[in-house]
């Protein structure tokens, strides 16, 4: 494809087709299984998340003493509370166009147009939050969409990667400016040294270990092998050892030639970053007035590391990290709870629906591209046509 990135160079010990002609790796029944979502399993799940929300939403401002403040929900702008559904529209879309732009312009990856993209996304996000804490879930599914797309499992796990450091450049860059900013007094607003500097070194520290890792050798793992003449449980183990900080260079590697490249990838991300931020931002000026700008920032960030406590369906641990920076920051404690729990329903509830719906729309898709990829396998003329997109 025009305009992709150059690739690093790797030793990826890729899958082929069977048709050696064709050249299109195929997806076969031994890869990894999508999550199933079963009525029974959405049952169960859905029996505790509802009395998990009951806790939240309701339980949580009694224990408070929040319980005059919870009433300021039915006073809420009805125009404010729109608009952050429109910037969740817009979260959303930043997501996808972030996805799209990654995979489509991996090998393999000419079927993830706008329409798949978004129902592997969405897919995924109903996935992180029905099955695992940290997102995990989301990367199962997403890994196995993928694989059942075509694409070479290396390239996923290459890709992936890339996907992830662009997803959370934003995350990094935002901490350490407005953390710093605020603590330097740049930001007005409170500036504990706890949520400003501290986070901000954290996200340096991180940021400064994943350039370290960029220059490890993507073939790393075959080089390892080869030093040990390439045989012997000790050439085994050292070789696995060495595929992981090799698959991270790689994948590193490819974040930047995407960025070189001008791909709208990262652009993508900052949107998906950007409108979350403002979602939070409106759910503030339904109900008051909101934070500055860089203490919002900052909490929600802060906040979000509540993602990875393994708390079943993720619920509790954003709402009471995001909480508590905000009170940290001298923001009323009472306005932060209806705030904070606005802002979960609209980004982290409400796309479940339609998450779900678009798992159901991928399974579909998913039988379409192994119809599509038996057939290529069996023509390799055509397969080959394909593959360069004639």
């Amino acid at each position: 494809m025009s305009g992709a990135p150059v690739r690093p160079g790797l030793d990826h010990n890729r899958e082929t087709a069977p048709a050696a002609a064709s050249g299109l790796p195929v997806a076969t029944e031994d890869d990894e299984h999508g999550l199933e979502i079963t009525r029974r399993g959405l049952l169960t799940l859905g029996g505790f998340l509802l009395a998990a929300l009951a806790a939240l939403y309701f339980l949580l401002p009694k224990l408070a003493g929040l319980q005059d403040t919870w009433h300021r929900i039915k006073d809420g702008s009805p125009w404010w509370m729109a608009l952050a559904l429109l910037f969740t529209v817009g979260m959303f879309g930043g997501y996808v166009m972030q996805f799209r732009g990654i995979f489509l312009r991996a090998p393999g990856g000419r079927r993830i147009g706008w329409r798949s993209a978004y129902e592997i996304t969405m897919a995924g996000l109903a996935a992180s939050r029905l099955f695992a804490a940290g997102g995990a879930g989301g990367l199962v599914l997403t890994a196995w969409a993928l694989r059942r797309s075509g694409m070479a499992r290396r390239d996923v796990a290459d890709t992936t990667v890339a996907f992830l450091i662009l997803t959370y450049v934003p995350y990094g860059a935002a901490v350490i400016v407005c953390g710093v900013g605020l603590r330097l007094g740049v930001f007005p607003g409170a500036a504990p040294f706890t949520l400003t500097v501290l986070p901000a070194l954290f996200a340096a520290v991180a940021m400064a270990i994943a350039m370290a890792i960029a220059f490890v050798p993507p073939d790393l793992q075959r080089r390892a092998e080869a030093s040990l003449g390439g045989g012997g449980r000790l050439g085994q183990l050292i070789g696995r050892l060495a595929n992981a900080p090799a698959s991270a260079s790689a994948g590193i590697r490819l974040a930047v030639a995407h960025v070189r490249s001008g791909n709208n990838a990262l652009i993508g991300a900052i949107l998906f970053w950007a409108f979350q931020i403002l979602v939070l931002w409106a759910a503030f000026r339904a109900f008051g007035a909101a934070p500055p700008v860089a203490v919002l920032v900052q909490a929600f960030f802060v906040g979000m590391l509540g993602n990875l406590l393994p708390l079943p369906g993720g619920v509790g641990g954003v709402e009471g990290g995001m909480i508590g920076a905000l009170a940290a920051f001298d923001v009323d404690s009472g306005l932060a709870v209806v705030a904070v729990l606005v802002f979960r329903a609209f980004t982290f509830w409400l796309p479940l629906i339609p998450g779900v719906v678009a798992y159901f729309q991928l399974r579909r898709t998913v039988d379409r591209w192994r119809a599509t990829i038996q057939s290529e396998v069996k023509d390799p003329v055509k397969g080959a046509n394909a593959v360069h997109g004639t």
